[in-house]
């Protein structure tokens, strides 16, 4: 059984939030989100919190139930705070600048990398080592940290490259004579 969708999603203050049928939007400072729960799965508005039950006790419903609730928290807090990933940059001469809404990227290679900003991600970069993703949408900014550290990852010989901020590199011994 789900521990996780047995408790309700309480709706924080300043975020409005409503449900029609298996669709849930919040809005919020921050914009506007919506979820559409799966089918196995019935969301009602309920002294604000929103509660989330399996339509049955199959497996298939019951593992829908937690990730229901999950997504439907997300978005909340999403609408609230938002969501942020730190990358920090290892390496002589790596380093990040923006280029109008545009991330330039000197990792190294011949050329600087361009990373284009997408819609409704804020990128900034308050030291040449330090990138910071912020958006309202927690998929989208872990995904934009993704790429962007996917165009040169952490080596594990010296610990060169883009890496999340709470990340540890496992290093490796060199060659030995």
């Amino acid at each position: 059984m789900s521990r996780i969708g047995k408790r309700p999603v309480p709706v924080p203050a300043g975020v409005s939030a409503s449900v029609d049928g298996q669709k849930v939007s919040a809005k919020g400072p921050k914009g506007e989100l919506f979820f559409v729960a799966n089918d196995e799965v019935s969301v009602k508005l309920e002294d604000n919190a929103i509660v989330v039950q399996p339509i049955n006790q199959s497996k298939d419903a019951r593992s829908k139930w937690g990730m229901s609730r999950t997504m439907i928290e997300g978005i909340l807090k999403g609408v609230k705070d938002g969501f942020e990933r730190k990358l920090e940059i290892n390496g002589v001469g790596y380093r990040a600048s923006m280029q109008g809404k545009n991330l330039q990227l000197a990792l190294g290679f011949s050329h600087d990398v361009v990373y284009q900003t997408p819609e409704g991600i804020t990128i900034a970069v308050p030291k040449p080592t330090e990138i910071i993703v912020s958006g309202i949408n927690k998929q989208q900014v872990g995904q934009v940290a993704a790429e962007i550290r996917e165009y040169r990852s952490p080596e594990p010989y010296k610990g060169k490259g883009v890496k999340y901020a709470e990340e540890r590199i496992v290093r490796k011994e060199g060659k030995k004579k």
